[in-house]
């Protein structure tokens, strides 16, 4: 288009993390511009992130019903594309709703809602609205995971028989929700995380990404979730068995109490012939392995990696040895939900490519994963199925 898209936002108010990651990534590749949002709950904190933002005042709103009633009366010209939902999970569901009931397209952080039945809901507003909604798996946009995807869609592994997926982290072994960690507080709380702690919030993504690589669903579920900080009300520690739709097996587990761990999200697929390796930690590299001989390691960037995926071609920015990471795996998301979007704008047909970025049936997959995570814990680790 000759014109960027025009962004709202919902959250991201001041010593917001995630919501300061979307504004950087939805950036980077010049199609966005934030123009409007009701960054937080109180209005004088949104005001002040507006102001630091150097946003017009009048589009930034005490809260978001305000934001779709002003957008709304705005000329097309004018009023927002889409609105980034950034804010506690307790709020996406409503959010997400009353936008797309409005007409505007909407970006949303996972998990998705709050439970199975709203994200079903969800998924049905979203499709008698006509908008297009993304949901920000992040992880899915770096390009050697969509590398990873397309070896197991081109068959390079052969079937797949198991899968290890882990997402380990240790800032939670203490209790600092109790001594005013803003990031802590809210994923502690059962009123705005939901039903699981951990695992809603880290094992969402291993779980992803396990069936985003493999394009297997999970069919049933063994769980075991513990809260070893004493007193705290949802669990910051968790470990899954797995049963994949094909027969695969699979282990996933994750923790927030591990000391040591920063952000060890890694991935493991073992097929008949050959098997792939992908950290999360050092993400430009792929291992890939083989019966015999040594282990292959693909490297971004490289043109043997554009030859075999051209998902991961479209994702990569710079040459070879200049490091792609985070923010870039946000904008991924971000460049292929926009080109949707002006493509609907311009009324012809997208890019195949720029449809890769989880959508509302991904949200879906992850409550339904989180459902039966908790189900099983509370029943003592046992079988459940999944969907």
């Amino acid at each position: 288009m000759n014109r960027k898209l025009r962004m709202g936002m919902v959250g991201g108010g001041p010593g917001a993390f995630i919501g300061d990651v979307h504004r950087k990534a939805s950036r980077l590749d010049g199609k966005i511009e934030l123009v409007a949002g009701a960054f937080d709950i109180d209005p004088e904190k949104s005001l002040q992130m507006g102001r630091e933002l150097g946003l017009d005042t009048k589009r930034t709103y005490s809260d978001y019903q305000a934001m779709i009633a002003s957008e709304r009366a705005l000329s097309p010209e004018k009023r927002i594309d889409f609105v980034a939902v950034t804010t506690p999970n307790n709020w996406h569901f409503p959010i997400a709703r009353d936008f797309l009931k409005a007409g505007f397209h909407v970006m949303c952080e996972k998990p998705m809602t709050m439970t199975v039945p709203e994200a079903v809901e969800l998924g049905k507003t979203v499709k008698i609205s006509g908008c297009i909604f993304g949901l920000m798996h992040n992880y899915t946009g770096y390009p050697m995971v969509k590398l990873a995807r397309d070896m197991v869609k081109q068959g390079d592994l052969g079937r797949i028989i198991k899968v290890v997926a882990q997402y380990s982290q240790g800032w939670l072994i203490k209790p600092i929700e109790r001594s005013g960690s803003q990031q802590a507080s809210w994923r502690t709380d059962p009123k705005q995380s939901g039903a699981a702690g951990c695992m809603g919030d880290i094992g969402t993504h291993a779980a992803n990404l396990a069936e985003y690589i493999t394009n297997l669903r999970i069919s049933e579920i063994l769980a075991d979730l513990s809260s070893f900080v004493k007193g705290r009300k949802l669990d910051d520690d968790g470990n899954c068995l797995l049963r994949f739709n094909n027969g695969a097996k699979g282990l996933l587990h994750a923790s927030q109490v591990s000391i040591g761990e920063e952000n060890n999200l890694a991935v493991w697929v073992y097929g008949e012939t050959r098997s792939l390796e992908w950290h999360q930690e050092n993400p430009n590299y792929l291992y890939v392995k083989g019966i015999d001989g040594p282990v292959q390691t693909w490297r971004r960037g490289n043109g043997y990696v554009a030859a075999k995926s051209a998902a991961a071609a479209r994702g990569t920015r710079i040459p070879f040895g200049h490091p792609e990471a985070f923010l870039e795996a946000f904008a991924n998301n971000y460049v292929n939900f926009a080109d949707t979007i002006s493509a609907r704008i311009e009324k012809r047909k997208p890019d195949p490519l720029a449809l890769d970025f989880p959508k509302v049936e991904n949200g879906v997959r992850g409550m339904q994963f989180i459902e039966a995570v908790v189900k099983s814990s509370k029943m003592g680790a046992k079988w459940v199925k999944m969907g």
